[in-house]
């Protein structure tokens, strides 16, 4: 029997949550041999939680409730960090809370986790739900990324990973900042499976234009070495052809000047401190078991 842990962050979206339990508890249903616990990260919400009733085939629910918000992918890094020092799971799981990682696609994750138990899995993004516009920036991110760090990177926070793969993601200041960059960076073996964006259960997409230009920067001032390293190169093959570029010299020149300001900006979000002490932005913690 393998026990799979859920990890959930929130921020006032209970009604997506308990959708989304009810969801995991179908879909778990079919699967054998495997054990699952949830554990919700409550990102400081100012709507109270309401009753949760825990769904038949999720073995225990908990629920930390956060002092201050710090965001999406801070809750992960606690969570990663939190459970890094716990042995009461074989593989973790990590997904959004408002139906945008479908449930559906948590067998496929046990599934891939389950031939070959020593490498972490990944969802390989290969449809998104959002508009054409949104599709295209996000494109563009990933080709901006692979450019400057060297590393395609094709997935989000949903993922299954292996203990080992915690443990090593728990010592990462960078994952305080970014999620999928770190993984990337630290973990150098990932199986994939291909995962289709799903849409949110209620309300709008919270991933605005400002939104996805803070994510695509966390991720890639997680390998601000390479982007620096790489910045400087391009710089020096843009000016040997200062000549021939004209006025495109200038343009290019003050566009990379910006974007190495902030890839250092956005680096100062990985920070060591904050990331130890995570846990004491805990203020209680509920229980719900059968």
């Amino acid at each position: 029997m393998k026990i799979f842990k859920i990890l959930i962050p929130v921020f006032n979206d209970w009604e997506s949550l308990i959708k989304l339990l009810d969801e995991i508890n179908k879909v778990i249903a079919n699967i054998k041999n495997a054990e699952f616990n949830c554990m919700v990260v409550n990102d400081a919400s100012t709507i109270n939680p309401p009753d949760i009733k825990i769904p038949q085939n999720i073995k225990s629910l908990q629920i930390f409730n956060m002092k201050q918000n710090r965001g999406h992918a801070r809750c992960n890094a606690f969570g990663i960090r939190y459970l890094s020092k716990h042995d009461d799971f074989d593989h973790l799981i990590v997904m959004d809370g408002d139906g945008e990682d479908r449930p559906v696609e948590i067998e496929f994750l046990v599934n891939k986790a389950l031939e070959d138990e020593k490498v972490s899995v990944v969802a390989k993004r290969i449809k998104r739900s959002e508009g054409p516009f949104f599709q295209t920036l996000y494109e563009i991110h990933k080709i901006i990324t692979l450019i400057f760090t060297g590393k395609n990177i094709d997935f989000g926070n949903f993922s299954c990973l292996t203990k080992n793969d915690v443990k090593i993601l728990s010592k990462q200041e960078s994952l305080w900042s970014s999620f999928s960059g770190t993984v990337k960076k630290s973990i150098f073996q990932l199986n994939t499976i291909n995962s289709t964006r799903g849409s949110r259960y209620f309300g709008p997409s919270k991933m605005s234009l400002l939104n996805l230009g803070i994510h695509s920067f966390s991720i890639i001032a997680v390998f601000k070495s390479q982007v620096f390293l790489r910045g400087f190169i391009l710089s020096i093959f843009i000016f040997i052809l200062k000549n021939f570029l004209g006025s495109i010299f200038y343009i290019s020149t003050t566009l990379l000047i910006i974007f190495m300001i902030l890839i250092y900006i956005n680096s100062f979000r990985e920070n060591i401190e904050d990331f130890l002490k995570a846990g004491d932005n805990v203020d209680d913690v509920k229980n719900y078991t059968h």
